[in-house]
């Protein structure tokens, strides 16, 4: 999503929330609460490894702070899907610096070329210094997470569905 894009549009606001390691809630100057899911990155869910790690790094990044928010679209839960700078810094790159999240690869065409190539050198970089989440030998991708949880709900449903 390039900030120059004419689609784009930006808000302003104070971080009163941190829910994950990827999403947050802003405070509008006119009180109005936005949920924002970092664009371009997914870090781990809070129940996996480094998922508290990831919160505590971008709580430290943005908690409290004036952001703003380039973004272009919302996901299907309503959230506005952006990129979040706090100071001129990117949340959301610092968060693949620190190895706490993932350059989420799925949505790399909506990033700017430029968002696109820094965060792809961010994850190789983390990987290559072992930081955060790469210290492990093969960490679980967190879509790859959601997904073998929702394999293993189904499954429950249907051995309690069928008769004994």
């Amino acid at each position: 999503m390039a900030a120059s894009s004419a689609e784009s549009r930006l808000l302003r606001g104070r971080v009163v929330a941190v829910a994950d390691g990827d999403t947050i809630t802003v405070l509008t100057a006119a009180h109005r609460r936005e949920r924002i899911r970092l664009a371009g990155i997914d870090a781990p869910e809070s129940r996996q490894p480094y998922g508290a790690a990831a919160k505590q790094r971008l709580s430290a990044l943005v908690y409290g702070a004036e952001v703003s928010v380039e973004y272009a679209k919302r996901d299907r839960y309503g959230r506005i899907v952006g990129r979040v700078l706090r100071d001129g810094r990117d949340a959301g790159l610092a968060q693949v610096e620190s190895g706490l999240a993932w350059h989420y690869l799925r949505y790399a065409a909506e990033q700017s070329r430029g968002d696109r190539a820094a965060y792809a050198l961010a994850e190789r970089s983390a990987r290559a210094g072992k930081r955060g989440l790469w210290i492990a030998a093969a960490p679980l991708a967190p879509w790859d997470w959601r997904r073998q949880r929702g394999e293993a709900r189904r499954a429950q449903a249907a051995r309690l569905s069928s008769p004994q």
